[in-house]
């Protein structure tokens, strides 16, 4: 029968090696590795049974085929849990019946080495996968830092005005940008930045942000005329060098400069929205002026708004992000819900971050930065 067998399938194309008994079978398997075994379920020295558990516990991918002329049901049911892809019985009148079973055994076999080498590719791209993924992170931690030592103190006091701020990324970095700086012993400048985008990009367009001014304003401290700096003529600057970097990036922002000689705000605003908010003497306004984005029209031109200051007053200052976790409603209705909230004069940007209900580690769709600037309050 065996020799039969082996004739048949080199007749059909196939390369057949045969074993006298299962100490034999054992050992050309492990020698030739081959794609199929044919074995016999009663053998001399070793049991058919023996032998298939063998196998499958080296090559559980190599397909046999277990045939007997014995067998019981219960040898079959044992044969299959055991591994066994199919089950014949002897005499083989029928070797079609065999060459299909060998074929459609093949195909098994080949079929689950090529599942395994593509979980194994798998299993390498995911490893290269979450290296890349820990380095990103590093990288993403690493540039954190930078960006939060870039940010100024908060709180933080000039003369009686006190200035806080509160940044919530939406990604690990963030677009939005905040800082405040002496000029002179009477005038303090400020701004709120939104860049277009999110993550690292836009993050990166912060540190050039924290550069530009830094370097504007030591140019305006070696002057002895300090009244030369606007805020208008500090977002030219700014248009004309992202425009001419081509970094792809825009900006909202909204900048002022507070002069405590003169009691007054001055300030401008680039398509920051929505609108500041100014509390004096308890009377809260949405201050005018819209502008165009800083960073994308070579001629756009700026203008500076000078309006007094009370005593008392409070000016807060919100990216557009603070929009996405309001209560759903019109424009309108957001905008007076805001006027509500600064109304009650936040003592700082943490309380105005309690009050939007954005404080703790909450998750937001968009970069949320809020500034908070207070006068005897």
């Amino acid at each position: 029968m065996r020799e039969s067998l082996a004739v048949y399938l080199s007749d059909s194309g196939f390369q057949v090696d045969t074993a006298k008994n299962g100490d034999e079978g054992l050992a050309l398997f492990r020698n030739k590795r081959p794609d199929l075994v044919i074995c016999d379920l009663r053998m001399p020295l070793f049991d058919g049974l023996d032998v298939l558990k063998a196998m499958n516990a080296e090559s559980p991918e190599t397909p046999v085929i277990v045939v007997s002329g014995q067998g019981s049901m219960n040898d079959v049911v044992t044969a299959l849990r055991n591994g066994a892809v199919d089950y014949l019985f002897k005499p083989l009148i029928e070797m079609e019946v065999l060459e299909h079973s060998v074929r459609r055994a093949l195909e098994r076999g080949h079929l689950l080495k090529q599942n395994r080498q593509i979980r194994e590719q798998l299993e390498l791209t995911n490893a290269e996968l979450e290296r890349s993924l820990d380095l990103l992170e590093e990288d993403q931690e690493a540039g954190r830092r930078v960006q939060r030592r870039m940010l100024p103190p908060t709180p933080h006091v000039f003369n009686d005005v006190a200035f806080s701020h509160r940044i919530i990324p939406s990604l690990y970095l963030s677009g939005d940008f905040v800082d405040y700086f002496r000029i002179g012993p009477e005038r303090i400048g400020f701004y709120l930045a939104d860049v277009s985008g999110h993550g690292a990009s836009s993050a990166f367009v912060t540190v050039f942000l924290k550069t530009l001014t830094n370097r504007i304003q030591r140019h305006y401290e070696k002057r002895t005329a300090t009244n030369a700096l606007s805020p208008s003529r500090l977002l030219t600057a700014i248009n004309q060098e992202l425009i001419s970097m081509g970094m792809g990036k825009h900006l909202a922002m909204f900048c002022g400069v507070i002069d405590l000689a003169e009691n007054r705000l001055v300030y401008c605003i680039g398509a920051h929205f929505p609108p500041p908010i100014l509390v004096n003497n308890g009377v809260a306004q949405a201050l005018e002026g819209r502008g165009l984005p800083v960073g994308i029209f070579s001629d756009a031109t700026f203008e500076d708004v000078t309006l007094p200051l009370a005593e008392k007053f409070s000016l807060v200052a919100m990216s557009d992000g603070v929009l996405e976790v309001l209560p759903e409603g019109s424009m309108e209705e957001k905008e007076a819900h805001l006027l509500d909230i600064v109304g009650q004069v936040p003592k700082d940007a943490d309380a105005l971050a309690t009050a939007l209900q954005v404080d703790g580690e909450v998750e937001v769709p968009d970069d949320i930065a809020l500034l908070v600037i207070n006068r005897n309050i």
